[in-house]
């Protein structure tokens, strides 16, 4: 049997390195890997592709998060998120059935919108968690956006912060939407028919994950998270703009 030549390892290789970043950022901050991972990727790949190498990793990692106390009560409040995130994200349009906009451009725009909305930090106004359809409005919302760039943190993120979690409820709940949200994907692009979870750059991906989650875990007791949060939305910008770049 060949060997396999470097020209043909440099895009494993590329992966593995794109998702060890992307989980040392999940493993310092405890979110930020699928947005991460898509910046990066959709900087040489389309998006739809880069996508389906996220569904694995984003997967896995955000399995454990979804541990704790509250999940009963996150059920009971979050469930019309969830709903809305489903419905359109698997059956929904995205940005270019729409509209002549390239998939990079939509990608682009949300990682600029997200960096920029993380450095100011705006006080979101308190949403009571029995106001039903609020959370239905912002799932929909971040299921069409996902739909579109792979990306859900926006609406999300800010609509779970409305609703004033403490930091452990957060965590839980930031795990249980973004495992809900990854499962939607997947079944939008049929990873669980076409065999795509099963392939051999997707593990690459979640051994990338994986290792970057340990080193930043071990990273996270050593620097302030809120300087390298502000490093992070800035790099978000810049290839947010990349992005912007190359889908004009």
């Amino acid at each position: 049997m060949t060997p396999p030549t470097l020209s043909a390892l440099t895009p494993w290789l590329a992966i593995g390195l794109v998702f060890i970043l992307a989980g040392g950022v999940k493993g310092i901050t405890g979110m930020g890997l699928p947005t991460v991972a898509m910046s990066l990727l959709g900087l040489w790949m389309a998006p739809a592709q880069a996508a389906a190498l996220l569904v694995m990793p984003s997967l896995v990692t955000n399995i454990a998060q979804c541990q704790g106390p509250a999940w009963r009560s996150l059920v009971r409040t979050l469930w019309p998120v969830w709903l809305g995130m489903i419905l359109t994200t698997v059956w929904g349009p995205d940005l270019s059935s729409l509209a002549p906009i390239d998939a990079r451009f939509a990608l682009g725009a949300i990682l600029v919108a997200y960096g920029l909305w993380g450095l100011w930090k705006p006080v979101v106004p308190q949403v009571s968690p029995h106001a039903w359809w609020i959370g239905l409005a912002a799932g929909l919302a971040t299921g069409f956006v996902t739909a579109s760039t792979a990306v859900f943190v926006l609406p999300l993120v800010p609509y779970l912060q409305s609703l004033r979690l403490d930091k452990d409820t957060m965590i839980q709940a930031l795990g249980l939407s973004f495992t809900i949200a990854t499962l939607a994907l997947a079944a939008r692009l049929h990873a669980f028919e076409s065999g795509t979870l099963l392939s051999v750059p997707s593990f690459v991906a979640l051994a990338g994950a994986v290792v970057g989650l340990v080193i930043g875990a071990a990273v996270r007791a050593r620097i302030s998270a809120a300087t390298f949060q502000r490093a992070l939305f800035l790099v978000f910008i810049a290839l947010g703009a990349a992005n912007l770049w190359r889908g004009l």
